[in-house]
């Protein structure tokens, strides 16, 4: 089956750096555009950074350009969420995300930026 375990949150403070991991398995990993989502406390699941089966990352959200990017190695089933210049917003647990058959959702990894 589908999983996704998504890992590296913590807490940073503000100006600091973190690297997240995705490590999925149960599908063809190098097939499908992998996705980063994270919720705030109090608001809705936004969509972060998108990757493109060959690796090509968008960033959707204004608020990250240019700080966070993202990437895959296909041959480690593992998609990484590179974090800069973290804000206080940024503070949320983050998600990566795949639809196969339909959407499939990790645990989430904890992020919490603060001095």
């Amino acid at each position: 089956q589908v999983q996704l375990v998504e890992s590296g949150g913590g807490l940073a403070q503000p100006g600091g750096s973190l690297r997240l991991s995705c490590a999925a398995s149960g599908f063809d990993f190098s097939s499908n555009t992998m996705y980063w989502y994270r919720q705030a406390p109090g608001k809705e699941r936004e969509l972060v950074a998108m990757v493109l089966t060959q690796g090509g990352c968008t960033h959707v959200a204004d608020s990250v350009k240019g700080r966070f990017t993202a990437s895959r190695d296909n041959a480690k089933n593992t998609v990484y969420l590179e974090m800069r210049s973290l804000h206080y917003e940024d503070t949320a647990v983050y998600y990566c995300n795949v639809t196969v058959d339909h959407p499939y959702w990790g645990q989430g990894t904890q992020v919490t930026v603060s001095s």
